[in-house]
């Protein structure tokens, strides 16, 4: 081995690069630990890490795909053949060759960039829809579930342990005002409209590596949050966070607005990935998974301000409120383009 180093800017697993060498080459490999605060059933999502790796590689394989080692993660098997190590004091360690010619983007170059970040959730979503066996256990319950958010931060409010609720008083009765929103999904699944799919629910441009040459995006990264879930939770949480170059704690309220050029080509190729898979009414919709998952964040930032930041790392006094004040902000903005944003969409044949 050459060498051991912290590597990336991950908020939840703790990530290394590790340098292995011989006489004639050298290889990267990146190891984690899996944060069991945030996953609680690390053995139950290795499991669905090893199906779902496994079968990406089948399904690319059979699509004649070449370049296996650079599309799809695969894990590294411990000297037991096993996918994961268990240390002496609980710690669950699992490995991944490093993927080589390739980096990350934090925000979007131009349309072209985006259309490939949409393609290529939507095509995570295809290569999986046929996943035999059981439903993936999900390693986070309730991740997107905006009724479950906003009782969650209802409970935070009325509590209001730290006495906090007087600083967010213009937050708290915008949270309120948007109530209808969480609601939103539950009404599709009970007409029975939209229904549970693999879904990868963290959807962030950072979970993307894009080809160093080609600028294709060539793999998805972050496979925990892999589970059973709504095919527009991908999209919309990509749209959320990719259409908005401002970042999640933007101070200037004035610079989170959504670009429509950008959007569009964000469901342009999540249309185009997910070729046939998604239904008209998933379709149609969107600009409102957008505006939902947007809303969903921003009371869990607003809750966690209430609680004391006790989930999101925080690195100035009110973080928490900043970030929720941010979600708010672009929410308003989705709600105000919405005309816009669903023209573009219409338009894409």
């Amino acid at each position: 081995m050459r060498g051991v180093q912290p590597y990336g800017d991950g908020h939840i697993n703790a990530t290394f690069l590790v340098t292995t060498a011989t006489r004639t080459s050298e290889r990267r490999f990146i190891l984690q630990r899996i944060n069991t605060s945030v996953f609680r059933e690390p053995l139950a999502l290795m499991e669905n890490l090893g199906r779902i790796t496994r079968h990406l590689h089948l399904k690319l394989e059979a699509e004649g795909v070449v370049d296996l080692e650079r599309r799809a993660l695969r894990l590294v098997a411990a000297t037991d053949g096993s996918d994961f190590v268990m240390d002496g004091a609980g710690g669950c360690w699992r490995c991944f060759p490093f993927i080589e010619g390739t980096r990350e983007v934090s925000v979007l170059a131009g349309p072209h960039q985006a259309f490939e970040a949409g393609r290529a959730f939507g095509d995570f979503q295809r290569l999986l829809a046929d996943l035999p066996g059981p439903a993936l256990s999900p390693t986070i319950p309730h991740f997107h579930d905006a009724e479950f958010r906003f009782h969650a931060f209802s409970a935070a409010m009325d509590a209001d342990v730290l006495n906090r609720a007087c600083q967010a008083v213009p937050e708290i009765r915008f949270a309120l005002s948007q109530r209808d929103l969480a609601g939103f999904f539950g009404a599709f699944i009970q007409r029975g409209e939209m229904q549970a799919r693999i879904t990868h629910n963290d959807t962030k441009l950072n979970n993307l590596l894009f080809d160093a040459v080609t600028d294709q995006v060539v793999c998805v990264l972050d496979l925990d949050t892999v589970m059973p879930g709504l095919a527009l939770y991908d999209f919309g949480d990509l749209a959320r966070s990719a259409a908005c170059a401002a970042p999640e704690d933007e101070l200037r309220l004035d610079k989170v607005h959504a670009d429509p050029a950008i959007f569009a080509e964000l469901a342009r190729g999540f249309l185009q990935g997910s070729g046939a898979g998604l239904n008209g009414v998933e379709r149609d919709n969107l600009v409102g998974a957008a505006q939902v998952i947007t809303y969903s964040l921003g009371l869990r930032f607003l809750a966690d301000f209430l609680e004391g930041d006790r989930y999101f790392r925080i690195h100035r006094e009110g973080h928490n409120l900043d970030r929720a004040r941010t979600q708010f902000a672009l929410l308003r903005d989705l709600q105000e383009r919405e005309p816009e944003l669903r023209r573009s969409v219409e338009a894409i044949s």
